[in-house]
């Protein structure tokens, strides 16, 4: 039987569709090695090097790996209402920030690619671990940060304000469901086993929708000192219908979003060999 290396986010959201492959709950005409739980960055980075046969990446990065990766039609991040924000320690509009020292989660991030699509800010971009970012917003490390993840919900608690709704501006400009992130499958293991992995992905998102009280000591486990409420309306917002399957809206979404980025990178993009046929 096959064997194969697995990376995914300890975000509530990845922990919430991969609780029933990761933990044998589901069977798999494969095996897992025991899956790496990282960074969203560090995961685009190990991706861009080939290390991993399955992983979970921003969505910017997919542009870098599709030479090597296809991507698979469950287990994304793609949606409505779920952007990047940026905030800042006063009340700011984006024009104010136009200079201003920006941390951001990231470079390969969809979110450090949705503020340089915006365009305004034109200052230094810091890169640092998301986590990091509210505090140094708040501690005047930085004049003003891209948030992700659980941020969207949390950063009230910092005494920040929000400047833009980084999702909201991409709906508004291209009436597109925003893709953050999605699977990307090794294009070597070929498309039967791709699809037999997209398979089980949708079917381990849709034991842990009809087991949530089984999953939920795993996903808090990893949620770190997350409320739970917190974790609740993570995995509300990012696991949806686009992630049991992107369908055809997502997969305009993740070619629109992925044409942006190749103009302003000046690499070639051919969306036709985006998802797994």
């Amino acid at each position: 039987m096959r064997e194969l290396s697995l990376g995914y986010s300890p975000c509530p959201n990845d922990t919430h569709i991969f609780y029933a492959m990761a933990q044998g709950r589901i069977d798999l005409p494969f095996r897992l090695r025991e899956p790496l739980l990282a960074d969203v960055e560090m995961l685009n980075r190990l991706v861009m090097q080939g290390a991993l046969d399955v992983s979970k990446l921003s969505a910017h990065t997919v542009l870098h790996i599709l030479d090597k990766y296809a991507l698979l039609r469950s287990g994304g991040a793609i949606g409505r209402g779920c952007g990047p924000l940026v905030v800042s320690k006063v009340p700011a509009a984006m024009e104010d920030l136009r200079d201003a020292k920006m941390a951001v989660p990231g470079k390969l991030t969809t979110a450090h690619l949705l503020l340089r699509l915006q365009g305004t800010h034109r200052g230094a971009c810091i890169p640092m671990q998301f986590d990091r970012i509210m505090p140094a917003v708040s501690s005047g490390e930085v004049d003003a940060g891209v948030i992700i993840h659980e941020g969207r919900f949390t950063f009230g608690s910092y005494g920040l304000h929000l400047v833009l709704d980084l999702g909201r501006w991409w709906e508004i400009e291209t009436g597109l469901p925003l893709p953050l992130g999605a699977i990307a499958v090794r294009r070597e293991l070929g498309p039967d086993v791709a699809a037999q992995i997209e398979d089980k992905i949708r079917e381990s998102i849709l034991y842990a929708r009809a087991n949530p009280a089984e999953a939920w000591p795993y996903i808090a486990r990893h949620a770190q000192e997350m409320e739970p409420e917190v974790i609740r309306r993570h995995i509300e917002t990012f696991v949806n219908d686009f992630s049991i399957d992107a369908g055809e809206e997502g997969e305009r979404a993740f070619a629109h979003l992925l044409e942006a980025a190749s103009g302003l990178e000046g690499k070639k993009f051919d969306g036709k060999s985006l998802f797994l046929r």
